[in-house]
């Protein structure tokens, strides 16, 4: 049974590297449009684990191509991203690397994992947590937010400050949330 929409007008949400990848390798791709229209109508949940596995992919000696947009994502993530200390060990996933990823999950409260790695994507649901391919996240959140809905901010953000573009903005702060990493 698919789960409901989201419940917020702006949810927590962890994106994977598996997707962040794949808004590396294509400007314009899904999971690219995914990451943009989380930095502008819900809050990305990040974690020190999460990040350091993020930057140790894009570092891979294949990704060195996309030197300068693996820079702009993770700068786009640093401006964008609330980061939360899990504190808890979760050993739910097959992989026991993913694991991160469900405890980020728990600790921010996340509504929704956004990954292409099929080790997350059987999980979906697990704990009340949506886990979602890109393609999923944009239609569910697309439909709940309609095309018209207001940014969390209450307006656009200029394009310049989007992942194909220069990064503007600071780290939103809340709950549970901790300084930069």
């Amino acid at each position: 049974m698919p789960l409901p929409p989201f419940s917020e007008a702006t949810a927590r949400v962890v994106f994977d590297a598996s997707s962040l990848v794949g808004a590396l390798l294509k400007q314009g791709s899904v999971p690219e449009r995914a990451l943009e229209l989380a930095r502008l109508r819900d809050i990305i949940c990040l974690s020190k684990p999460v990040e350091e596995e993020v930057r140790s992919v894009f570092a891979r000696p294949r990704f060195r191509h996309y030197a300068a947009r693996a820079e702009l994502i993770l700068a786009v993530l640093a401006a964008a991203a609330q980061v939360f200390d899990p504190g808890i060990a979760v050993t739910d996933c097959r992989d026991v690397k993913d694991n991160k990823y469900l405890e980020l999950a728990l600790a921010a409260d996340a509504a929704a994992i956004v990954s292409s790695d099929q080790d997350l994507l059987v999980l979906n649901g697990w704990r009340g947590v949506a886990i979602l391919s890109p393609a999923d996240y944009l239609r569910r959140r697309e439909i709940q937010i309609g095309a018209e809905a207001p940014c969390k901010s209450g307006s656009s953000a200029p394009a310049s400050a989007s992942v194909g573009g220069a990064v503007a903005g600071e780290r939103p702060q809340g709950p549970g949330a901790s300084q930069p990493v």
